[in-house]
């Protein structure tokens, strides 16, 4: 499984930005409601968020362990990676949309109606920003450093074709 690119979420951020903006401006001129998440789903992202660290502080435990006594089921390694990758997808996807909902509704900050809307957006932002950061540093949890001596060629380290030791390892250590 390769890293996520930091320059994709950047460009993923961008078009849900301008396409949250493109939304919020056609649903006014609609007189649609904002299409924006209830706060109640920050309990949702805390709840994914926890999982997550949680998750991945017990990778990085093993992984930072001098002795290896206890065994790390390789499918719990795959999915925490797998989930701190969705989760900073999730996170990119959610703040970028809620950016763009943002900068349309600062436009209007002066009347009463629009500032609840701007501080949900704001506060569903915040949140997607917690999901962003905490997927990044859990998969940096998930990899394995290029100084450990498990990582010699035929040890059952699996590589996919084209990838060079050292590239994209994570703590999956297959037998």
């Amino acid at each position: 499984m390769k890293p996520i690119n930091p320059l994709r979420l950047v460009f993923l951020g961008a078009v849900l930005a301008l396409l949250g903006w493109a939304g919020t401006v056609l649903a006014s001129r609609y007189s649609w409601s904002t299409p924006l998440l209830p706060a109640a789903a920050l309990i949702s992202m805390l709840v994914i968020v926890v999982l997550t660290l949680v998750l991945g502080l017990r990778v990085f435990r093993w992984r930072n362990s001098t002795k290896k006594k206890t065994f790390l089921d390789p499918i719990l390694a795959a999915r925490t990676l797998i989930l701190a990758q969705a989760c900073a997808y999730a996170g990119t996807v959610l703040l970028g949309w809620h950016v763009g909902i943002f900068l349309d509704q600062f436009s209007t900050w002066g009347f009463s109606t629009s500032q609840g809307l701007t501080w949900q957006a704001v506060g569903v932002a915040a949140g997607g920003l917690v999901m962003l950061v905490v997927g990044l540093v859990v998969e940096w949890f998930c990899k394995i450093p290029p100084d450990d001596g498990d990582s010699a060629p035929g040890n059952g380290v699996r590589r996919n074709r084209g990838e060079t030791e050292g590239e994209g390892e994570y703590a999956y250590r297959g037998d």
